[in-house]
């Protein structure tokens, strides 16, 4: 949902004594294992995967879904090290699960990142942009599984070619940073392109989703938002009440100069009808770089780099000073009327706050209803 360093302070890295234990089905019966490509190569026993969200995925929510047998993420790229270090070793605490880490490939530190995710014996490295063929390369002979999410076949095609072990195909239903194509169009591309085991996202929170995903072809899901919709998720309740009174989202670039996906809100709007959003986003780049440590030199460095290969003026650039910022504002403060809140198209068809061991038994159970359902030769 978001990128670059995190702050001093992040609800992404909490305390380990606020990491539930993993919680169980009531009834003691859980649904069968469903074998995949995916669950073949990670370990957990269901093929659903909680994506790495900025501010919302931290080390409570991946153990509460690793827990429960799916593949929970911690979203990384919103902490530093030592918070990202912590957050790891609170998921371990409380799971033997296999679960991943999400972090930037183009983010300074992303080396010694790795190196903790290696040291630590995290099971998943999980990115947003394409690493590098180094870094695929120093996670492989560690034998840590490489997962970057796309939007596009021709990228799939290229991260394949580097040797990743999978790849996340995110549809433009997704929330946060997305494409205009459906992952209906999108996924089959992709499936029929690349020999690796190729996750869907963007539209998916239910069982039927997930059956229609193995129909393409695809090893298992992946989703955002309806894992920010359950009662392990540390974002506020009165942020998770707008969200589920809410139905519309809408594609913005006013967020950071590139499309995103969020909800709809009144601020939202204020900001699609701004036209002083490069003095706002010079200001939030000053509140980030207090938070975060950040010189100024470090800010510019950091603008050159989402500069690169993306086709992006500096009055862009300077508007993705918005992003830690405002995301931080509604996830973490709960300032809903400040902050904007990726979500993805799903949102409107989502009215609980399960567990995360109830969302994924239900998700397993209906897909084993709906497989039953369906007429064999």
């Amino acid at each position: 949902m978001t990128s670059g360093p995190g702050p001093a302070a992040s609800a992404d890295a909490p305390d380990p004594s606020d990491v539930p234990a993993a919680a169980s089905d009531p009834s003691g019966v859980s649904p069968p294992t469903l074998t995949t490509r995916l669950t073949e190569l990670v370990g957990c026993r269901y093929p659903v995967v909680q994506t790495g969200m900025g501010y919302v995925a931290g080390a409570r929510l991946a153990a509460a879904t690793s827990g429960a047998g799916g593949l929970g993420v911690i979203a990384a790229a919103t902490m530093t090290v030592e918070q990202m270090t912590g957050a790891i070793r609170a998921v371990k605490e409380r799971t033997d699960a296999p679960f991943g880490v999400n972090i930037r490939s183009d983010a300074d530190d992303a080396r010694e990142r790795i190196d903790v995710m290696i040291r630590e014996g995290v099971r998943v490295a999980s990115f947003a942009l394409a690493p590098k063929q180094e870094l695929i390369a120093r996670l492989k002979d560690a034998g840590v599984v490489t997962v970057p999410s796309v939007g596009a076949r021709r990228h799939a095609e290229k991260v394949a070619a580097w040797g990743v072990d999978a790849v996340i195909v995110q549809g433009g239903e997704g929330g946060g940073h997305t494409g205009a194509v459906p992952t209906t169009v999108l996924l089959p591309q992709v499936v029929d392109a690349v020999d690796i085991p190729v996750i869907a996202a963007g539209g998916f929170f239910d069982g039927r989703g997930l059956v229609a995903a193995l129909s393409y072809g695809a090893c298992g899901i992946a989703m955002g938002t309806r894992f920010l919709l359950t009662s392990d998720s540390t974002v506020g309740d009165q942020v998770k009440e707008v969200y589920l009174g809410m139905s519309d989202t809408v594609v913005t670039t006013r967020v950071d100069g590139v499309p995103h996906r969020v909800l709809r809100t009144p601020f939202v709007d204020s900001l699609e009808r701004s036209r002083l959003r490069l003095l706002r986003a010079v200001a939030n780049g000053a509140r980030f770089r207090r938070l975060s440590g950040m010189s100024w030199a470090g800010m510019v460095r950091e603008g050159r780099r989402m500069r690169h290969g993306r086709d992006l003026t500096w009055a862009q650039v300077l508007q993705a000073a918005n992003t830690p910022m405002l995301l931080r504002a509604a996830m973490v403060d709960g300032r809903a009327d400040l902050g904007v809140m990726a979500s993805g198209q799903v949102v409107g068809l989502i009215d609980d706050l399960p567990s995360c061991a109830e969302l994924i038994d239900r998700i397993m159970s209906e897909a084993h209803a709906v497989l039953d359902r369906l007429p064999r030769p």
